[in-house]
Protein backbone atom coordinates (compact mmCIF):
# COMPACT_ATOMS: atom_id res chain seq x y z
CA UNK A 1 0.00 0.00 0.00
CA UNK A 2 1.96 3.26 -1.23
CA UNK A 3 1.03 6.54 0.76
CA UNK A 4 0.68 10.12 -0.84
CA UNK A 5 1.64 12.76 1.46
CA UNK A 6 -0.83 16.42 0.38
CA UNK A 7 1.19 19.71 1.45
CA UNK A 8 -1.53 22.23 -0.31
CA UNK A 9 -4.67 20.76 0.35
CA UNK A 10 -7.90 22.43 -1.52
CA UNK A 11 -11.12 21.49 0.85
CA UNK A 12 -14.11 22.48 -0.94
CA UNK A 13 -17.24 22.92 1.55
CA UNK A 14 -14.62 23.59 4.49
CA UNK A 15 -17.23 25.93 6.19
CA UNK A 16 -19.77 22.87 6.23
CA UNK A 17 -20.42 20.24 8.58
CA UNK A 18 -17.91 17.43 7.63
CA UNK A 19 -15.81 19.99 5.87
CA UNK A 20 -15.13 22.12 9.39
CA UNK A 21 -14.48 18.92 10.86
CA UNK A 22 -12.10 17.80 8.23
CA UNK A 23 -10.35 21.21 8.43
CA UNK A 24 -9.56 20.85 11.76
CA UNK A 25 -8.33 17.37 11.49
CA UNK A 26 -6.11 19.05 9.08
CA UNK A 27 -4.42 20.97 11.45
CA UNK A 28 -3.10 17.67 13.36
CA UNK A 29 -0.93 16.73 9.87
CA UNK A 30 2.02 17.92 8.03
CA UNK A 31 -0.24 19.43 5.46
CA UNK A 32 1.60 23.04 5.02
CA UNK A 33 -1.61 25.04 3.48
CA UNK A 34 -5.25 24.60 4.08
CA UNK A 35 -7.48 26.32 1.71
CA UNK A 36 -10.83 26.16 2.35
CA UNK A 37 -13.29 27.22 -0.43
CA UNK A 38 -16.92 28.12 0.82
CA UNK A 39 -19.66 29.70 -1.07
CA UNK A 40 -21.38 30.40 2.28
CA UNK A 41 -24.82 29.31 1.15
CA UNK A 42 -26.95 28.01 4.38
CA UNK A 43 -25.14 24.95 5.01
CA UNK A 44 -21.70 26.80 5.06
CA UNK A 45 -21.30 29.05 7.97
CA UNK A 46 -17.73 30.74 8.88
CA UNK A 47 -18.97 30.22 12.61
CA UNK A 48 -18.04 26.54 11.83
CA UNK A 49 -14.03 27.80 11.71
CA UNK A 50 -14.37 29.85 14.95
CA UNK A 51 -11.27 28.82 16.96
CA UNK A 52 -8.96 27.66 13.93
CA UNK A 53 -5.88 30.70 13.93
CA UNK A 54 -3.84 28.41 12.29
CA UNK A 55 -1.45 30.41 9.54
CA UNK A 56 -2.00 27.28 7.28
CA UNK A 57 -5.76 27.88 6.38
CA UNK A 58 -6.65 30.09 4.05
CA UNK A 59 -10.46 30.89 3.47
CA UNK A 60 -11.97 31.46 -0.08
CA UNK A 61 -15.49 32.24 -0.14
CA UNK A 62 -16.86 31.30 -3.77
CA UNK A 63 -18.57 28.90 -6.05
CA UNK A 64 -17.09 25.45 -6.78
CA UNK A 65 -19.19 26.18 -10.24
CA UNK A 66 -17.27 29.60 -10.95
CA UNK A 67 -14.78 28.28 -12.84
CA UNK A 68 -12.51 31.39 -12.83
CA UNK A 69 -12.64 31.52 -8.96
CA UNK A 70 -11.80 27.47 -8.96
CA UNK A 71 -9.01 28.10 -11.61
CA UNK A 72 -7.34 31.39 -9.57
CA UNK A 73 -7.40 29.04 -6.35
CA UNK A 74 -5.47 25.95 -8.33
CA UNK A 75 -2.97 28.77 -9.31
CA UNK A 76 -2.43 30.75 -6.44
CA UNK A 77 -1.81 28.36 -4.05
CA UNK A 78 -0.52 25.47 -5.87
CA UNK A 79 -2.76 22.73 -4.98
CA UNK A 80 -1.76 19.21 -4.80
CA UNK A 81 -4.75 17.52 -3.52
CA UNK A 82 -8.50 17.67 -3.15
CA UNK A 83 -11.02 16.79 -0.23
CA UNK A 84 -14.22 17.57 -2.21
CA UNK A 85 -17.06 17.83 0.17
CA UNK A 86 -19.08 20.72 -0.65
CA UNK A 87 -22.56 19.73 -1.96
CA UNK A 88 -26.62 20.02 -1.54
CA UNK A 89 -27.09 17.11 0.80
CA UNK A 90 -30.67 17.67 2.05
CA UNK A 91 -33.37 15.25 1.07
CA UNK A 92 -35.80 17.53 1.87
CA UNK A 93 -34.85 20.66 -0.20
CA UNK A 94 -33.76 18.23 -3.27
CA UNK A 95 -37.41 16.97 -2.97
CA UNK A 96 -38.52 20.73 -3.38
CA UNK A 97 -35.46 22.27 -5.44
CA UNK A 98 -33.73 19.66 -7.69
CA UNK A 99 -32.24 22.23 -10.08
CA UNK A 100 -29.77 23.35 -7.09
CA UNK A 101 -28.49 19.92 -6.56
CA UNK A 102 -27.80 19.43 -9.99
CA UNK A 103 -26.07 22.51 -10.26
CA UNK A 104 -24.01 22.32 -7.49
CA UNK A 105 -23.27 18.23 -6.90
CA UNK A 106 -22.93 17.47 -10.70
CA UNK A 107 -22.04 21.30 -12.55
CA UNK A 108 -19.88 21.83 -9.44
CA UNK A 109 -17.94 18.61 -9.09
CA UNK A 110 -17.38 18.50 -13.36
CA UNK A 111 -15.82 22.64 -12.92
CA UNK A 112 -13.39 20.92 -10.07
CA UNK A 113 -12.26 17.49 -12.12
CA UNK A 114 -12.08 19.64 -15.26
CA UNK A 115 -10.08 22.59 -13.29
CA UNK A 116 -7.58 19.87 -12.02
CA UNK A 117 -7.49 17.95 -15.12
CA UNK A 118 -6.28 20.95 -16.93
CA UNK A 119 -4.00 22.22 -14.05
CA UNK A 120 -2.10 18.87 -13.17
CA UNK A 121 -2.51 17.26 -16.86
CA UNK A 122 -3.23 13.89 -17.82
CA UNK A 123 -1.53 11.15 -15.87
CA UNK A 124 0.03 13.76 -12.99
CA UNK A 125 1.90 12.05 -10.29
CA UNK A 126 2.22 13.46 -6.92
CA UNK A 127 -1.56 14.65 -6.75
CA UNK A 128 -4.91 13.81 -5.45
CA UNK A 129 -8.65 14.22 -5.59
CA UNK A 130 -10.87 12.88 -3.08
CA UNK A 131 -14.51 12.97 -4.21
CA UNK A 132 -16.83 12.59 -1.34
CA UNK A 133 -20.24 10.68 -1.97
CA UNK A 134 -22.78 8.95 0.00
CA UNK A 135 -24.19 5.66 0.54
CA UNK A 136 -27.64 6.99 -1.25
CA UNK A 137 -26.45 6.55 -4.44
CA UNK A 138 -26.96 2.65 -4.00
CA UNK A 139 -30.94 2.90 -2.89
CA UNK A 140 -32.11 1.53 -0.54
CA UNK A 141 -31.81 -1.99 1.37
CA UNK A 142 -34.42 -4.26 3.04
CA UNK A 143 -34.64 -5.78 5.97
CA UNK A 144 -30.89 -7.43 5.95
CA UNK A 145 -27.97 -7.17 3.03
CA UNK A 146 -25.16 -4.13 2.78
CA UNK A 147 -23.70 -1.62 0.45
CA UNK A 148 -21.04 -2.71 -1.01
CA UNK A 149 -18.27 -0.88 -3.68
CA UNK A 150 -19.98 -3.35 -6.32
CA UNK A 151 -23.39 -2.52 -5.09
CA UNK A 152 -25.58 -0.95 -8.50
CA UNK A 153 -26.42 2.85 -8.76
CA UNK A 154 -29.79 3.12 -7.85
CA UNK A 155 -30.49 6.66 -6.56
CA UNK A 156 -34.17 7.37 -5.49
CA UNK A 157 -33.79 11.17 -4.53
CA UNK A 158 -32.68 14.09 -6.62
CA UNK A 159 -30.28 14.53 -4.26
CA UNK A 160 -28.66 10.79 -4.02
CA UNK A 161 -28.82 10.96 -7.99
CA UNK A 162 -27.34 14.12 -8.40
CA UNK A 163 -24.53 12.64 -6.56
CA UNK A 164 -24.51 9.81 -8.26
CA UNK A 165 -23.92 11.91 -11.11
CA UNK A 166 -20.80 13.43 -9.64
CA UNK A 167 -19.28 10.24 -8.88
CA UNK A 168 -19.67 8.79 -12.13
CA UNK A 169 -18.15 12.03 -13.28
CA UNK A 170 -15.10 11.06 -10.98
CA UNK A 171 -14.80 7.79 -12.71
CA UNK A 172 -15.04 8.66 -16.12
CA UNK A 173 -12.27 11.06 -15.33
CA UNK A 174 -10.36 8.57 -13.81
CA UNK A 175 -10.97 5.65 -16.94
CA UNK A 176 -10.82 8.53 -20.02
CA UNK A 177 -8.22 11.06 -18.72
CA UNK A 178 -5.96 9.23 -15.96
CA UNK A 179 -7.15 11.95 -13.13
CA UNK A 180 -6.21 10.69 -10.02
CA UNK A 181 -9.61 10.13 -7.85
CA UNK A 182 -10.51 8.64 -5.23
CA UNK A 183 -14.29 8.35 -4.35
CA UNK A 184 -16.09 7.54 -0.89
CA UNK A 185 -19.37 6.44 -0.15
CA UNK A 186 -20.51 6.65 3.62
CA UNK A 187 -23.27 6.39 5.69
CA UNK A 188 -24.58 9.26 7.88
CA UNK A 189 -23.10 11.11 10.25
CA UNK A 190 -23.45 12.66 12.96
CA UNK A 191 -21.51 15.42 15.51
CA UNK A 192 -20.53 18.79 16.07
CA UNK A 193 -21.48 21.32 13.36
CA UNK A 194 -24.21 20.02 11.69
CA UNK A 195 -26.85 22.04 10.20
CA UNK A 196 -29.56 22.31 12.20
CA UNK A 197 -31.92 20.82 9.49
CA UNK A 198 -30.71 17.49 10.06
CA UNK A 199 -32.38 15.06 12.05
CA UNK A 200 -29.76 14.70 14.96
CA UNK A 201 -29.00 18.64 15.60
CA UNK A 202 -32.73 19.09 14.81
CA UNK A 203 -33.99 16.55 17.72
CA UNK A 204 -31.30 18.02 20.43
CA UNK A 205 -32.45 21.82 19.76
CA UNK A 206 -36.28 21.00 19.28
CA UNK A 207 -36.26 18.87 22.29
CA UNK A 208 -34.25 21.59 24.48
CA UNK A 209 -36.79 24.17 23.72
CA UNK A 210 -39.47 21.72 24.35
CA UNK A 211 -40.82 22.19 20.79
CA UNK A 212 -42.39 18.83 18.84
CA UNK A 213 -40.07 16.28 17.25
CA UNK A 214 -41.11 15.29 14.35
CA UNK A 215 -40.77 11.62 13.22
CA UNK A 216 -41.42 10.91 9.19
CA UNK A 217 -44.37 8.02 9.25
CA UNK A 218 -43.82 5.74 11.40
CA UNK A 219 -40.01 5.86 12.16
CA UNK A 220 -39.44 2.50 11.28
CA UNK A 221 -36.73 3.45 8.68
CA UNK A 222 -33.37 1.93 9.39
CA UNK A 223 -29.42 4.39 9.28
CA UNK A 224 -26.62 3.48 9.66
CA UNK A 225 -24.47 5.94 11.91
CA UNK A 226 -20.89 7.47 11.93
CA UNK A 227 -19.22 9.97 14.04
CA UNK A 228 -18.28 13.01 11.62
CA UNK A 229 -14.90 12.05 13.57
CA UNK A 230 -14.52 9.03 12.37
CA UNK A 231 -15.23 10.00 8.95
CA UNK A 232 -12.63 12.21 8.41
CA UNK A 233 -9.97 9.98 10.01
CA UNK A 234 -11.82 7.24 6.93
CA UNK A 235 -11.36 10.28 4.46
CA UNK A 236 -7.70 11.17 5.39
CA UNK A 237 -6.75 7.43 5.04
CA UNK A 238 -8.35 7.53 1.73
CA UNK A 239 -6.93 10.37 0.67
CA UNK A 240 -3.39 9.37 2.13
CA UNK A 241 -3.32 5.32 1.33
CA UNK A 242 -6.65 4.65 -1.12
CA UNK A 243 -5.34 3.70 -4.77
CA UNK A 244 -6.30 6.26 -7.40
CA UNK A 245 -8.97 5.18 -9.22
CA UNK A 246 -10.79 2.92 -6.50
CA UNK A 247 -13.64 3.56 -4.42
CA UNK A 248 -14.06 3.14 -0.66
CA UNK A 249 -17.13 2.46 1.54
CA UNK A 250 -17.51 3.81 4.98
CA UNK A 251 -19.72 2.28 8.00
CA UNK A 252 -20.09 2.10 11.86
CA UNK A 253 -22.10 -1.30 11.72
CA UNK A 254 -24.22 0.75 14.11
CA UNK A 255 -27.95 0.62 12.97
CA UNK A 256 -31.05 2.24 14.59
CA UNK A 257 -34.76 2.92 13.41
CA UNK A 258 -35.55 6.48 13.13
CA UNK A 259 -38.13 6.61 16.19
CA UNK A 260 -35.69 4.28 18.27
CA UNK A 261 -32.75 6.87 17.91
CA UNK A 262 -35.06 9.91 18.17
CA UNK A 263 -36.35 8.29 21.54
CA UNK A 264 -32.53 7.78 22.60
CA UNK A 265 -31.96 11.67 22.14
CA UNK A 266 -35.19 12.80 24.27
CA UNK A 267 -33.61 11.04 27.00
CA UNK A 268 -30.53 12.03 26.50
CA UNK A 269 -31.68 15.84 26.21
CA UNK A 270 -33.84 15.10 29.06
CA UNK A 271 -30.68 13.71 31.12
CA UNK A 272 -28.17 16.36 30.03
CA UNK A 273 -30.98 19.27 31.49
CA UNK A 274 -31.65 17.73 34.76
CA UNK A 275 -35.87 16.98 33.17
CA UNK A 276 -37.54 13.76 33.96
CA UNK A 277 -37.01 11.28 31.58
CA UNK A 278 -40.21 11.05 29.79
CA UNK A 279 -40.11 15.19 29.35
CA UNK A 280 -38.61 14.80 25.40
CA UNK A 281 -40.30 11.60 24.34
CA UNK A 282 -43.68 13.15 25.23
CA UNK A 283 -43.17 15.92 21.91
CA UNK A 284 -42.28 12.91 19.64
CA UNK A 285 -44.45 13.90 16.88
CA UNK A 286 -45.70 11.31 13.31
CA UNK A 287 -45.56 13.58 10.34
CA UNK A 288 -46.64 12.83 6.86
CA UNK A 289 -43.66 10.59 5.02
CA UNK A 290 -41.00 11.88 3.01
CA UNK A 291 -41.79 11.38 -0.72
CA UNK A 292 -39.64 8.16 -2.21
CA UNK A 293 -38.00 7.70 1.42
CA UNK A 294 -35.52 5.06 1.45
CA UNK A 295 -36.37 2.10 3.79
CA UNK A 296 -32.72 1.56 4.94
CA UNK A 297 -29.10 1.80 4.08
CA UNK A 298 -26.52 -0.30 5.09
CA UNK A 299 -22.39 -0.32 4.61
CA UNK A 300 -19.66 -2.71 4.61
CA UNK A 301 -16.82 -1.35 4.95
CA UNK A 302 -14.82 -4.38 4.77
CA UNK A 303 -12.51 -3.02 2.03
CA UNK A 304 -11.88 0.25 4.09
CA UNK A 305 -10.91 -1.62 7.10
CA UNK A 306 -8.91 -3.76 5.53
CA UNK A 307 -6.46 -2.03 2.91
CA UNK A 308 -6.78 1.34 4.36
CA UNK A 309 -6.44 0.27 8.06
CA UNK A 310 -9.15 2.43 9.13
CA UNK A 311 -11.72 1.49 11.69
CA UNK A 312 -14.14 4.12 13.64
CA UNK A 313 -13.00 4.51 17.26
CA UNK A 314 -15.96 5.82 18.70
CA UNK A 315 -19.69 4.09 19.84
CA UNK A 316 -23.42 5.50 18.87
CA UNK A 317 -24.13 5.41 22.60
CA UNK A 318 -21.37 7.33 23.47
CA UNK A 319 -20.85 9.67 20.97
CA UNK A 320 -24.17 10.45 20.90
CA UNK A 321 -24.45 11.72 24.25
CA UNK A 322 -21.36 13.90 23.71
CA UNK A 323 -22.99 15.13 20.89
CA UNK A 324 -26.26 15.95 22.71
CA UNK A 325 -24.18 17.49 25.30
CA UNK A 326 -22.63 19.66 22.65
CA UNK A 327 -25.17 21.09 20.74
CA UNK A 328 -26.87 21.79 23.94
CA UNK A 329 -23.98 23.51 25.81
CA UNK A 330 -22.88 25.20 22.83
CA UNK A 331 -26.77 26.78 21.78
CA UNK A 332 -26.43 26.01 18.31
Amino acid sequence: MGTFEPTRLLVTGGAGFIGSNFVRRMLTTKVARVVVLDALTYAGDRKNLDGISDPRVVFVQGDICDRAVVERVFTEHAIDAVAHLAAESHVDRSIEAAGVFVQTNVTGTFTLLDVALRTWGEHPTGRRFLHVSTDEVFGALGDTGSFTERSPYAPNSPYAASKAGSDLLARAYVKTYGLPVVVTNCCNNYGPYQLPEKLIPLVITNAAKSLPLPVYGEGKQVREWLHVADHCAALWAALTAGTDGESYNFGSGEELPNLALVERIADLVDDELARPRGTSRALITLVPDRKGHDFRYAIDSTKARTTLGWTPTRTLDRALAETVRWYVRSGR
